[in-house]
């Protein structure tokens, strides 16, 4: 992580842009408690709703609830929350450049051994000008999320993906896939 770090201040002492080691320790810190407040709210609202209604009535939490989460806890933490993935279920969660670059590192990490719980990354980014950091922490697929996300899918589960995902490709998970990313941005 050190590496990490000073490789980071490096670059950006390089883009005229001088970021001290406290502050990368401190989004670091800030975005890792965003992404685990935003996964223990989803699985929470996840696991209330199969209580409930079982996996069909979970699809709608991704589809409708996780997107109201991201965006109330983007209002409140002001930064940008999202989720991604290399295989998507919902087009407007397409990674960009640096999400796919990330997304892929996470892989080769896991296949290197690494514990897909604690694959994280963050670093000063320069945008249109302007520095930004940006922070990626893995979501390992879970029990729960083989409902909809699984290999083997109950009939009305598949019925119901494809209706609301008719280019749905992000079935065929076994736990402890990388599901995806939680994806954060911020401005200095």
């Amino acid at each position: 992580m050190r590496k990490v770090i000073a490789l980071i201040i490096v670059v950006l002492a390089r883009t005229g842009t001088a970021v001290a080691q406290s502050d990368v320790k401190e989004r670091m810190e800030a975005a890792r408690a965003a992404a685990t407040a935003f996964s223990k709210t989803l699985i929470g609202e996840l696991q209330k709703a199969v209580a409930a209604g079982g996996p069909v009535n979970a699809i709608g939490v991704c589809n409708i609830i996780a997107p109201k989460i991201a965006a109330d806890m983007s209002a409140e933490e002001k930064m940008t929350i999202g989720r991604t993935s290399l295989k998507l279920r919902q087009a407007n969660n397409k990674p960009d450049e640096w999400e796919l670059r990330q997304l892929r590192s996470f892989e080769q990490r896991k296949a290197a051994g690494e514990n897909p719980a604690n694959i994280e990354f963050g670093e000063y980014v320069i945008t249109g000008g302007k520095a930004m950091f940006r922070y990626m922490k893995t979501i390992p697929t879970g029990e729960v999320c083989l409902n909809c996300h699984g290999v083997t899918l109950a009939p009305e589960v598949t019925a119901n993906l494809k209706q609301l995902y008719p280019q749905d490709v992000a079935t065929g998970y076994k736990v402890g896939d990388l599901r995806g990313a939680f994806t954060i941005t911020g401005s200095p």
